[in-house]
């Protein structure tokens, strides 16, 4: 769907902001995902990112609604792995792992299928079956000696499921492994091995530092994160009818059988 170009630069520039302050901000990047979803709920890429704004606030039963609603919009199931991981937030592990063997898993590609493993190895977890979680995780994908941009994360996750499962010495090499595949630094593993290595880390400059930081932050508050941008086109009749099911489609399943639930899940993001 196209919008008039006033209201469409108004919505890029905070989903640029969404994107920009996810990381960091998640509160804030969920605020401009607000401004930008009364703007144009009807485009697809506005309600991607208001769930993963949500979903980074952990604001699950959000997530979900916006993620399904984003799949309506445009039939793929690039986002069916964060959907079944909101299921994991909202406390329905079981569901999760349907999900995990629901058809939509063969049309993912190998990221997707890989991501969607490790979101079951996680379900598993939640319901205390440790072993089947390791189970779960390995895979072509474990054993390949060649890095792929989810390789840390995998080794990470089968570390992490060793080490719960008691299984220290397989933990300690499988973290080594997750960090020798780990270039940007997603995981902790260096720290996560450190530990298991007896060693602790003191920096005798972290007051000093935070208080640098801190005054940095006041001086630059109020320029660096702008306001979220309302639009300045006080009527596009076009897109203030909304489809009758607009108003429901945060709270009401698509088809899958479930209704979104309560906000109060727990973070349950594929082990990192």
């Amino acid at each position: 769907m196209s919008l008039p170009k006033g209201l469409a630069e108004d919505v890029a520039k905070n989903l640029v902001m969404v994107a920009r302050l996810i990381d960091e901000d998640p509160e804030g990047a969920y605020g401009y995902s607000k401004v930008a979803l009364r703007l144009a709920s009807r485009v697809a890429a506005v309600r991607e990112a208001a769930g993963f704004a949500a979903y980074a606030s952990q604001k699950y039963s959000e997530a979900l609604a916006e993620f399904r609603a984003a799949r309506r919009m445009t039939g793929g199931v690039d986002l069916w792995p964060v959907m079944a991981d909101c299921e994991r937030g909202l406390g329905r592990p079981e569901k999760a792992l349907e999900m995990a063997g629901a058809p939509e898993v063969q049309k993912l590609d190998k990221a997707g299928q890989v991501e969607m493993r490790l979101v079951a190895a996680g379900a598993r977890r939640d319901m205390g079956q440790i072993e089947a979680s390791i189970v779960t995780l390995q895979s072509p994908e474990l054993a390949s000696n060649s890095v792929q941009p989810w390789t840390a994360r995998l080794r990470y996750a089968y570390a992490d499921a060793l080490l719960a499962a008691g299984r220290e010495g397989e933990a300690r090499e499988w973290f080594a492994k997750a960090i020798e595949s780990d270039k940007d630094g997603s995981t902790d593993a260096s720290d996560r091995l450190a530990e298991l290595d007896g060693v602790e880390f003191v920096d005798a400059f972290v007051e000093d530092e935070d208080e640098d930081e801190d005054e940095v932050e006041d001086e630059t508050a109020a320029t660096d994160v702008p306001a979220p941008i309302e639009s300045k086109i006080e009527t596009v009749t076009e897109f203030e009818d909304e489809d009758e099911d607009t108003e429901d489609e945060r709270t009401t399943d698509d088809g899958d059988g479930e209704q979104d639930g309560d906000e109060d899940g727990s973070k349950a993001a594929p082990q990192d």
